[in-house]
């Protein structure tokens, strides 16, 4: 008979090796065969073949037939499977006794990894002002329901701040509320003012105050991004905090509201866009 690929398969699947599978193949065919013999018939390589008819031999899936030349017979199939069927029991048992060692050893392993958080997850720390500006961007496009900003001076953002404008038009249109506080010195620079009041004009309620702590922004009550001064000395360089965090958030949206509540709107500027007061998300 020729060698058949699907039985080769067959037998591979229940643990012999491509060649034990073809060599045991061929001597299934008459009672005895050389290895020489039974290379050409299984078409496996003759240096390969006598480690193959020995592992055969170890399995108790063939026996040698001593004589002048040593012969190889086939043990009956029916053997032969159930031998190997045996071992796949026994690989079977002994993979189960260790996936339940490991489930057991493992699982409070697991569990105690759940109660653990990486701050790093929800804490991004950008000292670059490209990145910066690019995360004070998104907040503003993401922003569904409130924006709150404390506005100082340096500002990272560009002053033509367009896509910040289309999205606090956008939050407006959508029954948001968008606030900003500025230092009262913003009112001495005339392209700061401008700025303010293109934002009016878009739909932000700006007030001014003496001093702000930092520049803050939250939005959502669960985004916040933040500057980080150097409380020691002026190093020249930018820190910001991203933090998505809705406990944090509300605490800051607190304050926010305190500063908001203390500070005072632009003497004859534009008055403040009709609309609902700010809404409280999420928080009641």
């Amino acid at each position: 008979m020729e060698l058949d690929d699907s039985t080769v398969n067959d037998l591979m699947g229940l643990g012999l090796s491509r060649y034990e599978a073809r060599v045991y193949l061929a001597l299934v065919r008459r009672e005895s065969y050389s290895a020489a013999e039974a290379a050409r018939a299984a078409q496996v390589p003759r240096q390969r073949v006598y480690d193959v008819l020995d592992s055969l031999v170890r399995r108790q899936l063939a026996v040698p037939r001593p004589g002048r030349v040593t012969a190889f017979s086939a043990v009956a199939p029916e053997l032969a499977l159930a031998r190997l069927m045996t071992r796949q029991r026994e690989s079977l048992e002994r993979l189960d006794q260790a996936s339940t060692a490991l489930a057991r050893a493992l699982s409070p392993v697991w569990a105690d990894g759940r109660a653990l958080s990486d701050p790093l997850d929800y804490i991004e720390v950008l000292r670059d002002p490209r990145a910066i500006a690019e995360r004070f961007a998104g907040l503003q496009e993401q922003a569904g329901r409130e924006l709150l900003s404390l506005c100082k001076p340096p500002f990272v953002a560009p002053t033509a701040n367009n896509e910040g404008i289309a999205a606090v038009r956008r939050l407006r249109r959508d029954g948001g509320t968008a606030r900003a506080v500025y230092t009262r010195d913003a009112l001495d620079d005339a392209e700061v003012l401008e700025n303010v009041r293109r934002f009016a004009e878009a739909g932000e309620e700006s007030r001014f105050a003496p001093a702000l702590p930092l520049k803050l922004v939250v939005a959502d009550a669960s985004q916040v991004l933040c500057d980080m001064p150097d409380p020691v000395a002026d190093t020249g360089t930018t820190t910001a905090l991203y933090i998505e965090h809705p406990a944090l958030a509300a605490c800051l949206r607190i304050t926010f509201l305190a500063i908001w509540d203390a500070a005072r709107a632009l003497p004859g500027g534009p008055a403040a866009p009709p609309g609902p007061t700010a809404p409280d998300p999420g928080l009641g």
